[in-house]
């Protein structure tokens, strides 16, 4: 009976998380023949490591405390420092999850790893075309263990228009009771850069140190009546996870707040790569199919270069944090996150990169994000590229005149040009040296 309350306050999850708005509709199913998300092989981190298992080029090791999860972080390039950590019960394995026993994830560019004591490894990997592929591997001990992918208990969640209307991530934050119920009378939030940090992070833990005010994280509701008293000075200051969950629940003592804000920017960013590429594809098919333009939306008939005009708009605003919401004071990293993050670059002649934290007015130093690099933005198609390319010249050229882009000041659009110069393969050589 438990299993079955437990079971349904997901399915309740699920669809508020299917309830969040999003600009457009999207009528492409996953078996649209300019998509086949189901049936077109993959190319994620993931399906390469399970090449690798299978040819014996590595083997997983198994731990009794954590099972896979150490070796498959290291197989995938995950740091440890990497680890946030969510005590809402709000997965596929709602039931392993509480406040003592939270689902501890960890991610790089490319792929998310999910854990939690006594479950099965949960894995989420992006990839170049065909968005987000899942996977699942059990804590048992064999000789060759491999990852299944996992199409329809994923996408129960994980396809909504939370995660713009393709196979995707989103981030939820919501009022939590002490058992790690989520309280979905009291609504919740979509995180991402553009939400400010009084909405962020219910359900989640939040650890490191801060300056910025108030954050939902930390907090469980215990008086139903006077929701506004969940937030305390203790819950917006944890140090550590030591005195929070049981032994051996966590890999890391930390949720670090700085792998928190980086985890909301990149989830709808990847989000916003897979959306763009699989409007365009079907624009594509449509076009050349039936040599007639794709209707997006009752009465709203756009031709292709509109599609990419618009498509474009939106994404580059998200890349280069038009609309981000800005911090009110410093944070601090420290479990290590910062620096594991920033090390890989690339990084121009002057040791300047993309990857590089402000973590005091903003999230990045440089306001253009690292996904640039990423294969997903690599593998759109090449229509899709010019036009993101040439809307990010528009605004970073100064071309753009609108008051929203004021805030990208001529110093933050010349070092975004130069390091892009200097680190983006593919650039388009009207990329110059910014002047006005």
């Amino acid at each position: 009976m438990r299993r079955t309350a437990l079971l349904a306050g997901v399915a309740i999850a699920c669809i508020a998380a299917a309830l969040a708005e999003f600009d457009g509709e999207f009528p492409a199913s996953l078996n649209h023949p300019a998509i086949e998300y189901r049936t077109r092989p993959v190319n994620d981190s993931v399906a390469e490591l399970n090449r690798k298992i299978l040819e014996g080029k590595i083997h997983l090791k198994f731990e009794s405390a954590y099972g896979y999860l150490r070796s498959t972080l290291e197989a995938l390039g995950i740091p440890i420092e990497s680890q946030i950590a969510v005590f809402s019960k709000t997965s596929l394995q709602a039931d392993r999850i509480s406040p003592r026993t939270p689902r501890t994830i960890f991610f790089n560019d490319l792929v998310t790893v999910a854990w939690m004591r006594d479950g099965f490894i949960e894995l989420a990997a992006q990839d170049p075309q065909q968005g987000v592929i899942f996977y699942t591997l059990d804590q048992k001990p064999i000789d060759q263990p491999v990852f299944k992918r996992e199409n329809e208990r994923c996408l129960r969640c994980h396809l909504s228009d939370a995660s713009l209307g393709v196979p995707g991530m989103m981030v939820r934050s919501m009022y939590t009771a002490s058992d790690g119920r989520p309280l979905l009378l009291y609504g919740g939030y979509t995180s991402d850069h553009r939400s400010p940090l009084d909405e962020r992070w219910g359900g989640w833990y939040v650890t490191g140190k801060h300056s910025v005010g108030r954050h939902l994280g930390n907090a469980l509701m215990t008086d139903l009546d006077q929701p506004e008293s969940v937030v305390t000075n203790r819950t917006l200051h944890l140090e550590s996870l030591k005195d929070k969950c049981d032994r051996d629940a966590c890999l890391s003592p930390y949720s670090d707040i700085a792998a928190l804000m980086v985890f909301d920017h990149q989830m709808r960013m990847s989000n916003l790569l897979t959306r763009m590429g699989w409007e365009i594809r079907v624009a594509f098919y449509q076009k050349q199919t039936a040599n007639r333009l794709l209707t997006l939306a009752p009465d709203n008939r756009r031709n292709l270069s509109g599609l990419l005009d618009d498509t474009a708009k939106e994404l580059v605003d998200y890349l280069l944090f038009v609309d981000e919401a800005p911090l009110a004071g410093r944070i601090e990293s420290t479990s290590g996150f910062t620096e594991k993050f920033a090390r890989p670059g690339p990084h121009d002649k002057r040791g300047r990169s993309l990857r590089s934290l402000d973590l005091e007015h903003r999230l990045m130093r440089y306001r253009c994000s690292y996904m640039i690099y990423a294969d997903a933005f690599d593998g759109l198609p090449g229509e899709a590229r010019e036009a993101i390319y040439k809307r990010m010249w528009q605004i970073l050229s100064g071309e753009e005149k609108a008051d929203k882009y004021a805030r990208l000041t001529l110093a933050d659009r010349r070092a975004i040009v130069e390091i892009l110069r200097e680190t983006k393969n593919g650039l388009p050589a009207y990329f110059q040296p910014v002047t006005r």
